[in-house]
């Protein structure tokens, strides 16, 4: 049967944290059933609230994608009161505390991380950086994803370099720092003590450079960009025909025999510039020329249709728009539907993660600004009256009209 929680369930997580790496990894702690606060600006809050257009009633479409499964409580960490709330909260109530500051500035706060864990052994702490430990610069994905490599070898091979769609450094760190929380949760339950994680843009980045990497430490080469070919594999690009290009990927010999059987070509395997990979790597705008030869009589859906039923990986070039209609994201059902304070229904990407048993997915909305800002001040102890003055002094606020 079924488990309706999910496999956080009681797991706790204040959010320090602002923008997209941290904000990104904490909503996905929400997704796998953590409880999650995440403290925000007493009358910004987070920086993504005002990053658009798009906004929807008000709301900026980067914050909602990226903040469900939270709630929001606004406070003023420049005054006592606020800091005394956040520290009652991170040594009293959270199993983790995850933050993005720049360094030393939880400790203007009174709210060092060290403090924290000093008063709270068992708490996890996890920052993430922009760059390595004693290099204090800013991170931001653009610049990250150009001094990490990535723009190097992203875009047209005569060309300029290209930054990813997305923001991939922003992502990739994120990703690191969930598996990191994850892995000291783990460890606690063998020790019952906390640590402290730490992960950069810039190193998540480069770690992310995967078989590139490697193939410059064991050469000495620089990588060059390929545009959508592959440094090491052919076919594996892209490729032209009568209509809309598809994305073809070869990855063995054994398929390079299907895609010649599929497309007539049998002579292309006893040919000494395709036989092998390596070969075909050598002479890949030679075979790139052949096989769209073969399929220039062809549009994308005969073409797609012919190399499927041969069993050659391949697939349409996608718009958002169409990914979002197609087959794939219907059977997964990836898009969720929630009730938004603002938004009557706030479509959301659900998270890959399918489990058997206890069930990750999108729970609650991304919240207003300090929307359950009253229930966690009283939760930390204070009294109808001192939330009262909490918001009449300002170092908390609270949408009037609603107390959830």
């Amino acid at each position: 049967m079924a488990d309706e929680r999910g496999p956080l369930d009681g797991v706790r997580v204040l959010d320090l944290s602002r923008v997209l790496a941290g904000p990104f990894a904490t909503m996905s702690l929400g997704e796998l059933g953590a409880r999650v606060i995440k403290v925000e600006h007493v009358l910004e809050g987070d920086e993504t609230r005002s990053w658009g257009p798009p906004f929807v009633e008000g709301e900026s479409a980067y914050y909602l994608g990226v903040n469900r499964n939270k709630e929001s409580l606004a406070l003023d960490l420049t005054r006592a009161e606020a800091q005394e709330v956040v520290r009652r909260l991170a040594t009293g109530w959270a199993d983790v505390v995850v933050e993005n500051f720049r360094p030393g500035n939880l400790d203007r706060f009174n709210l060092s991380l060290e403090s924290l864990r000093d008063a709270q052994p068992s708490l996890i702490t996890a920052s993430v950086r922009g760059y390595p430990l004693g290099d204090d610069r800013a991170g931001y994905d653009f610049v990250i994803q150009g001094a990490g490599g990535l723009m190097s070898i992203t875009g047209p091979s005569d060309g300029e370099p290209y930054k990813v769609g997305v923001a991939a450094a922003d992502l990739f760190t994120s990703m690191f720092l969930l598996s990191g929380v994850l892995a000291a949760l783990y460890e606690r339950t063998r020790t019952g003590r906390g640590q402290h994680v730490s992960v950069s843009l810039f190193e998540s980045q480069v770690a992310m450079l995967a078989n590139v990497a490697s193939s410059y430490l064991l050469t000495g080469q620089r990588p060059r960009r390929y545009g959508n070919a592959h440094p090491s594999m052919a076919p594996y690009e892209t490729v032209r025909t009568k209509d809309k290009p598809i994305a073809i990927g070869v990855g063995n010999d054994r398929q390079f025999l299907s895609l010649a059987r599929a497309l007539g070509r049998e002579a292309w395997v006893d040919d000494a510039r395709f036989g092998t990979n390596p070969d075909r790597v050598a002479h890949r705008e030679e075979l790139l020329a052949e096989i769209e030869a073969a399929l220039a009589e062809r549009t994308r859906e005969e073409a797609l249709a012919l190399l499927t039923k041969g069993g050659i990986p391949c697939g349409p070039i996608r718009s958002i728009d169409e990914v979002f209609a197609g087959a794939e994201v219907a059977q997964a059902g990836t898009v969720a539907h929630l009730r938004h304070p603002l938004i009557e229904d706030l479509p959301q990407v659900r998270l890959p993660w399918r489990y058997s048993r206890t069930p990750a997915e999108p729970r609650t909305p991304p919240p207003l600004l300090g929307e359950h800002t009253r229930r966690i001040l009283r939760e930390v102890g204070l009294s109808d009256a001192q939330i009262e003055a909490a918001l009449a002094t300002g170092y908390a606020s609270a949408p009037p009209e609603r107390d959830t």
